[in-house]
């Protein structure tokens, strides 16, 4: 009777993950088996037979693809600073709306709400700010900065994609850590401010060490979102000025879809994708050392 049992219960087993199972390697593992496949052919998408060059398209990227380090130098810099901004700045505005003003609900939907939108529409929301709005700003204020060509100029369009991705997203990272600092026990810091500390002593030695799972999650998705920075940057500057926006996600989508390199491009998403989950199993394991520490 166990027997038949444990045989059942196996079988039950089977039929209810089996879909799942299928369902997994259709939609990860098979793509991910031919990514590497047309990653080392040269295909244009169409011909029905792509010609194996073998490791030539990685040679060529690491070797001689200009746009390809330029694009992943802007990369680098994007994350960097998203990164620090986002969370830094999440922070604070979560230290202030966890303060019980009567205003308090209405601020965090207020800041939740571009989170919402599509970056693609918040792009184009901003690209109209930019081009337009600013200069009816310049105008009736008469400063200079509304004045200046915010989408024109490499640093100044480089600045206008960060300020624009930090806008639309910092609602997503402020709700993770209001609930952080919600689960810090009131108990702990009644005991520091009866020890005399002050509410700068109060923060660094209680509240942010408490909040190391908060900073883990946060980091880890900013960190992801950034490196595959794209449809901000073709709604709002579309790679310009000169290329000079160009991320390693929007290299591979001009490589694959406009220039019909899609053995080329393939191979570009293969080094990003190993490059992604290089940086993040790093990025885990030290952030969770820490939390054990704290």
């Amino acid at each position: 009777m166990k027997l038949g049992r444990k045989r059942a219960e196996k079988l039950e087993f089977g039929i209810f993950t089996l879909p799942i199972l299928i369902s997994v390697i259709a939609v990860f593992y098979y793509p991910f088996v031919m990514t590497i496949r047309y990653s080392l052919t040269k295909w244009n998408g169409i011909s029905k037979h792509p010609k194996f060059v073998g490791l030539d398209n990685f040679k060529q990227i690491f070797l001689g693809d200009t746009n390809f380090t330029h694009a992943t130098w802007f990369t680098v810099k994007y994350a960097i600073l998203y990164i620090v901004l986002v969370n830094v700045l999440a922070i604070l505005l979560a230290l202030v709306l966890d303060m019980k003003l009567k205003s308090t609900t209405w601020l965090r939907a207020a800041f939740f709400i571009p989170y919402i939108l599509s970056l693609v529409i918040v792009g184009f929301i901003w690209k109209f700010i930019f081009m337009q709005g600013f200069e009816s700003l310049g105008v009736s204020t008469g400063w200079s900065i509304f004045g200046l060509s915010w989408l024109g100029k490499p640093g100044l369009a480089f600045i206008s994609v960060l300020l624009v991705s930090i806008w639309q997203s910092i609602g997503f990272y402020l709700v993770i850590y209001i609930a952080g600092l919600q689960s810090v026990p009131d108990d702990l810091k009644e005991a520091a401010t009866v020890d005399g500390a002050g509410p700068f002593r109060r923060f660094f030695s209680v509240t942010l060490p408490l909040l190391a799972p908060s900073i883990t999650i946060s980091v880890f998705m900013a960190l992801t979102n950034s490196i595959k920075v794209f449809d901000v940057i073709l709604s709002l500057t579309g790679g310009g000025p000169g290329g000079t926006t160009y991320s390693v996600a929007y290299d591979i989508y001009r490589d694959t879809f406009q220039n019909n390199l899609y053995g080329y491009g393939t191979a570009k998403a293969l080094i990003l994708f190993v490059a992604v989950l290089i940086i993040t199993i790093i990025q885990l394991t030290i952030f969770k050392r820490r939390e054990v520490e704290a």
